[in-house]
This record gives C-alpha cells, structure tokens and sequence, in this order.
C-alpha cells in the first residue's frame, strides 16, 4: 500500500490507481494532528481506568464545574459505541501519526489509502461535531482534552481534503477546486472561530466571572 517516492510534492494528477505524492507540509499535519491526538485520547484514556478503579479519583482535568472532563468520560456519551470513545482515538490517530511519518520519509500512499483516510477523517469530523453539540447543550461540560481532539481532527479532515482535491483523488469541479486552494486558510479559520464563538456564548456567564 506504500511506494517509495521522491521528497518533492507532486503537482500533478496520478493515473489511477498508482499512488499520490503528498508535500512535507501535508505530512507534518498528519504526523502532528495523529500525535497530538493519540496523547489526548491516552491522557483521557488514564483518567478514566482511574476513575473506575476508584470512583472518588478526580482528574487534573476537573477544573470547574463547566470545564470537566471526569463527568463527560462518565456519561453515555462518552461511551457511543459501547466502549470509552477514546479507544476509538487511540487507533485512529496512532494510523494517522504512522502515515504522516510515512510520508515525510518520501512515501507514495496509494490512491485507495488516501480515499479510506479521507473517509474516516470525514467520519470522524462529523462525531466530532455531534459530540461538539452534546458537550454545549446536553452535558453543559467542556472537556479540555476533548476540545485538543476536536482542533486536530478539523485540521486532519481539512488537510486530508486539500490533498484528495489537488490530486483529483476527490473529484470536484475545477472551480471548487481552485476555491478551497485560494482560501483555505481562511476558510478553516472561520471554521475554528465559529466553534469558538459557539463556545464562548454558551458559557458566557462563567467566562465572563473570570475576567
């Protein structure tokens, strides 16, 4: 599913099925976002086998009563698919952080691998957000390290896109195509800063007790 390729980005469109070169830049993503959630998904990982051995166990992460992440661990939602969803993270990211540094070593990641990337990053950006919306408005909770997953994996899914896009891995119309080049930075921005906006407003009455 690897092929040894040169370190220099490939601008050019792959014939299909051989495999996609990726820039530097889109494999330190990979690497970094795959890393950076692997360490919250583990962190989260801990806190909660502690908290079942011991009930009364507290994470560092219990800040507040808004900014919590013991409660959140605790709840069904925390728990979708019968099991603690940081184990999901856990393998999910370690997958990431191994293609990333794959890439950064000159790889060509076949065609099919950047489609099965792109679909769990869209599968994992969209959980995301569900658990975006019970964290605001069902638990009344934020969790540190659940915001940290949150940040990679809409940077994860933006990168993996930009990268299936420019290398007609996803189809899309040249236009879009040339959109999400032009503005990407801008768009992914207003993406975070309306997350952020969300959750400032929802909190307001204690953010505000802080200043």
């Amino acid at each position: 599913m690897i092929r040894p390729s040169a370190r220099t980005p490939n601008t050019t469109t792959a014939p299909h099925g051989q495999g996609a070169g990726a820039s530097r830049r889109t494999g330190l993503v990979l690497l970094l976002t795959g890393a950076i959630g692997w360490l919250a998904s583990f962190r989260l990982a801990v806190d909660d086998w502690r908290l079942l051995e011991d009930p009364a166990y507290r994470p560092a992460c219990d800040i507040s009563p808004v900014v919590s992440c013991g409660s959140v661990m605790s709840s069904p939602e925390g728990s979708v698919f019968g099991f603690p969803n940081m184990l999901l993270g856990l393998g999910a990211f370690a997958a990431v952080a191994v293609l990333g540094a794959a890439v950064l070593t000159g790889a060509r990641l076949h065609r099919r691998l950047w489609r099965a990337l792109a679909a769990g990053a869209l599968a994992g950006v969209v959980f995301v957000h569900w658990l975006i919306v019970q964290s605001l408005y069902e638990l009344n909770k934020i969790c540190p390290y659940c915001a940290v997953v949150w940040v990679v994996t809409i940077g994860l899914f933006w990168c993996v896109t930009l990268h299936c896009v420019d290398h007609g891995i996803v189809p899309v119309p040249r236009r879009v195509a040339g959109l999400l080049r032009d503005t990407h930075w801008m768009l992914l921005g207003a993406w975070y800063g309306v997350i952020a906006l969300l959750v400032l407003t929802r909190f307001w009455p204690y953010w505000s007790r802080l200043v």
